[in-house]
């Protein structure tokens, strides 16, 4: 019996490269289907290197708060393919189900014919397919890897495009420099489409303005046009239109203000300007985004850790996302103190260095993980071996598991902050292992 998974694999085999940043194919399908991508609800268009899921689960919380009917497209998943794809409803948008998944990558699969495609040009068509038969106010749709090559970058008239902070990750398709990252970001902006910009580093704000000014996009700029801060524990926004005081977001750590910020200029900028003010209190009190930044308080993992802990989850694998983790950490122990202990898996392709140097002077342990399902992972012995350049105290261990229990042989003062990251893919691994996958 086919299934999606299935189906899946099959894709993998269509083309010999998993990642080749252009159109052609993608446009050759979707007009095989009858162009789908042409049909789509109205369109928020999302591109960065870090906080792109968390500014799209802000802005779904806020719309869905103001009872609109919502679409998300995300990636990569955490533990199912299915989690790329939401489909909207009233009162709240679901996971897509495994029959509706199955058919759209069916029909995707007989219009290709065998055709070389991209794993995710093949599902992006079948998400537009899917988001394209089924009534949404908006669709917000994230951009895989870069902008301009990225296959959802056929979208013609979005709404509004939107950058969040650019940094530099995945060199090897992007560049190593922040100019060719932001540069490729800026790919995503069309003429007449205002671009909203999460503040940005100076290099990369400033491709990114040039590329809005040469092709017609009006700007919106996070830090000049909009503004957003933490005040007597509440979080004022503050743009031409007016300002908003709202509660502080669910999401915890200073980097989500921005988030939030950037993602309520987006919705102002794309038409959203009346959403009620209860809409905003209740979109930022409810958001969720699994794997970023998500306390961990049951299932199996959590049995495994000494007695009390605080264990936190997150995706971050960049040196920006260190930075950002690391002052979140630093948050929490300001406000409660307990030693901080890092269980990190990551890919080789990644910077190791750049992402755990913020945690030096700030974690009592590293204890290393190799990532299992996957072949690129960095072997726990190099992750450890670069915490001790680092000047961290690290062990190494087979998995996750055995790293939790083995903190229960050490005398605490008090009870351990556990902080597992270094990969989504390893979040994603957390989650199955924990019970406790995205629902």
């Amino acid at each position: 019996m086919d299934s999606s998974d299935a189906a899946l694999a099959r894709f993998l085999a269509l083309h010999p490269k998993v990642i080749d940043l252009s159109l052609g194919r993608i446009q050759r399908l979707l007009a095989a289907l009858g162009h789908p991508e042409q049909r789509l609800p109205p369109v928020i268009h999302v591109a960065g290197t870090n906080g792109k899921g968390s500014t799209i689960a802000f802005m779904r919380a806020i719309l869905e708060a103001a009872g609109l009917v919502v679409h998300v497209y995300t990636s990569p998943h955490l533990v199912r393919f299915h989690e790329r794809i939401r489909l909207g409803r009233p009162g709240g948008g679901r996971f897509v189900d495994e029959q509706r998944l199955l058919e759209a990558f069916r029909r995707c699969e007989a219009a290709n014919a065998g055709a070389p495609i991209t794993f995710f040009e093949i599902t992006t068509a079948a998400a537009f397919l899917l988001f394209s038969e089924t009534p949404a106010d908006v669709l917000l749709l994230e951009v895989g890897l870069g902008g301009e090559g990225d296959a959802t970058n056929v979208v013609d008239e979005p709404l509004v495009t939107v950058v969040t902070p650019v940094s530099l990750d995945h060199p090897e398709y992007l560049g190593d420099r922040i100019t060719q990252v932001a540069a490729a970001k800026a790919g995503i902006f069309k003429h007449g489409t205002p671009a909203v910009l999460a503040p940005q580093e100076p290099e990369a704000a400033a491709v990114l303005e040039a590329h809005a000014e040469r092709i017609g996009a009006p700007l919106v700029i996070g830090g000049q046009d909009f503004t957003i801060h933490e005040e007597n524990g509440r979080l004022v926004y503050q743009d031409q239109r007016g300002l908003l005081d709202l509660p502080l977001p669910r999401l915890p750590g200073r980097h989500q203000h921005v988030n939030a910020g950037t993602a309520i200029a987006a919705l102002r900028t794309g038409g959203f300007d009346r959403l009620p003010i209860a809409a905003y209190d209740a979109g930022l009190a409810r958001t969720e985004w699994p794997g970023r930044m998500q306390r961990l308080t049951r299932g199996h993992l959590v049995e495994q850790a000494p007695e009390g802990s605080e264990i936190w989850l997150d995706g971050g694998h960049n040196p920006d996302g260190g930075r950002a983790l690391a002052a979140a950490m630093a948050d929490l122990e300001e406000a409660n103190p307990a030693p901080l202990v890092l269980i990190v898996g990551m890919l080789g392709s990644k910077d190791t260095s750049g992402f755990l140097a913020p945690f030096a002077g700030l974690a009592r342990e590293l204890l290393a993980v190799s990532i299992t399902k996957q072949l690129a992972a960095r072997p726990a012995e190099e992750i450890a071996s670069i915490g001790q350049e680092l000047g961290l105290v690290t062990s190494t261990h087979a998995s996750v598991e055995t790293a939790l229990s083995s903190l229960k042989g050490f005398f605490w003062e008090r009870p351990p902050r556990i902080l597992i990251t270094g990969s989504l893919y390893f979040a994603g691994e957390v989650l199955s292992a924990n019970g406790t996958p995205p629902t």
